[in-house]
């Protein structure tokens, strides 16, 4: 029996990923997607389970549609994904609202989760997080002119202070012809800038045969009709000459490099089970930057770390500036239950938040330098459509990456469509956002 389903995709990329699969597998089996909760036969929240704060945010949708579920606007309540897989039956028990779990190995299960919740029955599905990626369709909820390309599932990293591994498994690639031929079904859509992602896109293929193939699945995919292609976790230890060539050489490929790096001291690096340490990271920051003129770099910080004493703090802030990393998400240290880091000294919460908050100046005060810099400079952008508020068009160079960086707005004459490349002279600077208004076309 056909039902009505309305997804709640929270967290990474790679959660949307599973999210527009597990709504491809409904919708084929004859199931009507709703754009909105109210009026569905049953709700599914794929959640987030990295961080303490990313399972708050899920108990919060949890509990709004719970609320729409008593008010009878809706009749169950599925849930998927890291945070399930991480509590497990605490999920139901904890919040009885819940019909239904699906762990991060089961995605492929949603079918069947749905008929069985609405004949009476409590799913409780929990596969293997270590067998071969799953391939299916997807139903894409990104806009028109992008979407992520998932190459790869897990995680062999076992930093000391992430619960990933043991939420979605070892390192495992997906086949490149399966990639690939997902690609060219993308670039048929019309898709202009596809983003690929993975928990570490830089061990693409090391699981078959010891080799990195990132590269030469990159070289393939710069020959479909893709515009921008954008790169997202690339860990610093496994980046090597042929993948820095690529690209360097590829025009397609964006020279926007995310790196996670996470903290500079050596003492610290050790502390989080990094490989590599200060020098090495400066080595190959110096040589990005020399081979890939006008690279932007995208990092992840921690402070607060356990053993973060106030010179290792101090450290991490010149490191920073002296790098000129241009986007840094930074993140007070959390002790995630289940990792080695929770066992070590106890950390000051307030302390951890407050050199986050410093850090994050520090951070300010570089775009801050980069935007005077980018004044006069013409850019191709990609409108994304028409700002209301600001009555301006809004849309990315290659420096903003969607729902992490900012926007450029930019003045229009005449009418912009969105989705369409464009020039845009920078003539401003709003809130660190820069701002200009369209340039002669070519």
């Amino acid at each position: 029996m056909p039902y009505k389903l309305h997804f709640i995709s929270l967290g990474c990329a790679k959660n949307v990923v599973n999210c527009e699969q597990m709504m491809c597998l409904c919708r084929e089996a004859g199931h009507t997607l709703l754009d909105a909760p109210e009026g569905a036969d049953v709700v599914v929240i794929n959640t987030c389970g990295f961080l303490s704060s990313a399972s708050e945010e899920a108990i919060h949708n949890i509990l709004q549609m719970a609320e729409l579920k008593d008010r009878k606007k809706i009749k169950k309540i599925l849930v998927s994904g890291c945070m399930t897989e991480r509590y497990g039956e605490d999920v139901p028990t904890e919040m009885p609202e819940v019909d239904g779990i699906l762990g991060t190995g089961s995605y492929k299960d949603i079918v069947s989760a749905v008929e069985m919740v609405m004949t009476g029955g409590h799913p409780r599905y929990f596969d293997s997080i270590d067998a071969p990626v799953d391939e299916f369709g997807r139903v894409l909820t990104t806009p028109p002119w992008y979407a992520y390309l998932r190459i790869a599932e897990g995680c062999d990293n076992w930093c000391a202070f992430c619960i990933i591994p043991k939420l979605r498994g070892k390192y495992r690639s997906r086949a490149m012809e399966k990639v690939l031929a997902e690609a060219r079904g993308l670039a048929e859509k019309g898709v202009k800038e596809l983003i690929i992602v993975a928990q570490d896109i830089t061990r693409y293929g090391t699981d078959w045969d010891g080799k990195h193939h990132l590269a030469e699945l990159l070289a393939e995919l710069c020959k479909m009709d893709f515009q921008w292609i954008r790169l997202h976790y690339l860990y610093p230890d496994q980046m090597d000459d042929e993948l820095i060539d690529v690209i360097a050489r590829e025009p397609k490929i964006l020279k926007y490099l995310d790196i996670p790096l996470q903290h500079c001291n050596d003492g610290i690096l050790k502390r989080m089970n990094r490989r590599g340490d200060k020098a090495y990271i400066e080595a190959l920051l110096d040589k990005l930057r020399e081979r890939i003129p006008g690279l932007v770099l995208r990092t992840s910080l921690i402070t607060g770390l356990p053993g973060e004493d106030e010179e290792a703090f101090e450290e991490l802030c010149q490191f920073l500036w002296d790098q000129r990393m241009l986007r840094a998400g930074v993140f007070p240290y959390s002790p995630e239950e289940g990792t080695p880091a929770a066992k070590m000294d106890r950390v000051d919460t307030d302390e951890a938040e407050r050199r986050a908050e410093l850090v994050v100046d520090i951070q300010s005060r570089i775009m801050d330098e980069w935007s005077e810099e980018m004044q006069g400079e013409v850019l191709e952008v990609l409108c994304e459509g028409f700002d209301g508020q600001s009555m301006c068009y809004v849309g990315r160079s290659w420096a903003e990456s969607p729902d992490i960086d900012g926007k450029i707005y930019f003045s229009a004459e005449n009418e912009v469509e969105s989705g369409s490349f464009v020039r845009v002279r920078i003539t401003g600077a709003m809130d660190g956002e820069l701002t200009g208004e369209l340039a002669e076309q070519q």
